[in-house]
């Protein structure tokens, strides 16, 4: 059955799908900042005819990706695109300069030369990754506005969405918000000098992409792992339970997230949920063989008996015995009933 439930599902599905494919193309953003790298114009010009062959993709991408959300999600796309406005005018503002580039920069009569639009596909390369990262990170961390259905009713100032007067230059501000445009971009040029490798037949571009194929994965390896642990440790908003515009501020919200998925497991069987955590002295014993250092292990065991705890407390989670949830398990299920779960 068709419902609104199945078609947010759908329309995330897709957009996430095209914000995939639009990471992947990121690949001409990343290779444009290395041609400055080329050791003359010989080089320098293999790479830019290489890459634009293929620049179009990601113009065609990005364009697609922001409709997709206009068609799915409006409020937010009036929300995002509409408040956040200097920041997706930068980002829109550096892929025109990519098409002026590629589009005049072999032509005759160019007054301004070559290495001018040279500096505008750099400028494109840096700018358009690290504000794409910008943007997304937003998704996580926040963003300086409100909304207030209930404007529609004021016929003085009908808008929904009020931002900040900065307009979302304060995003750019933020460093998490940057640590995450880093990241895309390290991860285009790492995916760009892999493109070079395998589409351009010359031995000095091939030896000299191999190079920077380890330098740009390890700065992103490096800024990723910042990154997923700066998200873990951040806080986050969720509704207040028994609301539907009234949102807390939850410490740890998205390693929590990721703690309870296990929860997910209740649409899809019967209505329960079910997660082994096994408790007893074994577990602050230092004689073991531990994976990690002890005091770690020690922590998250600890940390995780008290989030539990809290549930319970909150009537969220009841605590069962191995052999009392057999019990509970044989009379909920049957051997022919398929069952959902995170692993095997």
């Amino acid at each position: 059955m068709i419902d609104y439930a199945f078609l947010q599902s759908y329309w995330w599905v897709l957009v996430s799908i095209l914000g995939a494919l639009l990471v992947f193309l990121l690949f001409v953003q990343g290779g444009q900042t290395m041609i400055w790298h080329a050791r003359n114009d010989s080089e320098r010009s293999m790479m830019v005819n290489s890459l634009g062959r293929k620049w179009e993709y990601t113009f065609t991408t990005l364009v697609t990706f922001g409709g997709a959300f206009f068609a799915s999600f409006p409020l937010f796309y009036s929300t995002s695109f509409g408040g956040a406005y200097w920041l997706w005018m930068l980002i829109l503002f550096s892929f025109v300069l990519q098409a002026v580039s590629y589009e005049f920069r072999s032509k005759q009569g160019n007054v301004f030369g070559r290495r001018t639009f040279d500096a505008f596909l750099f400028f494109n390369g840096i700018f358009g990754c690290v504000l794409l990262g910008v943007a997304v990170a937003m998704f996580f961390f926040g963003a300086d506005f409100r909304v207030e259905k209930q404007n529609l009713l004021v016929a003085a100032s009908p808008t929904i969405s009020t931002w900040a007067p900065t307009h979302g230059l304060e995003a750019i501000a933020n460093w998490r918000n940057l640590m995450l445009g880093v990241v895309v971009l390290f991860l285009a040029r790492t995916a760009a000098s892999l493109y070079f490798i395998n589409n351009i037949n010359d031995d000095n571009i091939y030896a000299h992409q191999r190079m920077a194929l380890v330098s740009n994965a390890g700065i992103f390896v490096v800024f990723f792992l910042a990154f997923v642990a700066v998200l873990l440790t951040a806080s986050g908003y969720q509704l207040v339970d028994g609301t539907v515009n009234e949102f807390e501020v939850v410490k740890y919200k998205y390693l929590y997230n990721l703690i309870d998925q296990y929860r997910a497991q209740e649409k899809y069987n019967n209505g329960y949920a079910y997660n082994m955590m096994f408790v007893g002295p074994g577990w602050m014993n230092k004689m073991g063989r531990w994976e990690a250092p002890y005091e770690l292990l020690l922590k998250s065991y600890s940390d995780g008996c008290k989030y539990y705890g809290e549930l319970k407390k909150q009537g969220k989670l009841i605590d069962m015995t191995m052999s009392e949830f057999a019990d509970y398990y044989r009379e909920k299920k049957t051997y022919t009933e398929p069952e959902c779960a995170l692993w095997r």
